[in-house]
């Protein structure tokens, strides 16, 4: 047995995990604590206020006595609103807290479209515009070329919660243009695990959400490959073979 840990700020698409684990389909469990949001909305400073290491640092003790192999912050805007270079920083304090391999979703992105050999990306993010361009340019920051971003505008976590598939679907189509060689969904409020099937075929095009991406981070981290190709293109790298 596989055992991640995941922070996930609030309670908007918390269900994404355990269909997620149920989806794998393997001895993987995933182990969702929550950490406190403050403010339910996408302005820059409660951003990086949400990701601060005194609200990583709570529920990390539940985590260990899980007996986690590894934990993600599941919050996108609480890692990229402080630049890739905080990003980074912010994974080396939670790997200190936690006394293991860490990472976060924002991170989790660059390291899923590196997998997959892709360079030109396209963003359709539920955030404000300018948060959205905050992304943008902790992905270019990350080697990634943005070849473009489309913004819902959606200032509340809570909002994004209840978008129902045909949301999910209009924003990705409005985000994707021909260069882009896949498109980037990055907001863990938003639930994607049951469309991603559809999402790859409407676009012919890999398509890397947030909880997808955190979760095949916690995966890698763990040194775990699960094929699943329900959770997208992502997940069809097949294991390694066993010596």
């Amino acid at each position: 047995m596989t055992a991640l840990g995941f922070l996930y700020p609030g309670h908007s698409a918390e269900d994404d995990y355990p269909r997620i684990e149920q989806l794998l389909g393997s001895d993987v469990r995933l182990d969702l604590i929550h950490t406190d949001t403050g403010e339910d909305a996408h302005p820059v400073d409660p951003l990086g206020e949400m990701g601060s290491a005194e609200r990583l640092a709570e529920g990390m003790e539940e985590l260990r006595l899980a007996g986690v192999e590894a934990v993600v912050w599941a919050g996108s805007s609480g890692g990229f609103a402080h630049g890739w270079e905080g990003a980074q920083a912010q994974v080396r304090t939670l790997a200190r807290l936690a006394g293991m391999p860490a990472s976060s979703t924002s991170v989790a992105f660059v390291h899923a479209a590196r997998e997959l050999g892709v360079r030109r990306v396209a963003v359709g993010a539920t955030y404000p515009e300018d948060v959205a361009t905050l992304f943008a340019e902790f992905l270019r920051a990350g080697g990634l070329e943005v070849t473009g971003t489309r913004s819902s505008g959606t200032v509340t976590a809570a909002e994004v919660g209840t978008w129902e598939e045909e949301d999910v679907l209009a924003l990705a189509r409005a985000a994707d243009v021909p260069d882009a060689q896949a498109v980037l969904l990055p907001d863990t409020a938003l639930h994607t695990a049951a469309h991603l099937p559809l999402l790859e075929k409407t676009l012919s095009k890999p398509v890397l959400t947030a909880n997808q991406v955190t979760v095949w981070e916690g995966l890698r981290l763990a040194d775990r490959r699960v094929n699943a190709p329900i959770l997208g293109t992502l997940f069809t790298r097949e294991p390694p073979a066993q010596a």
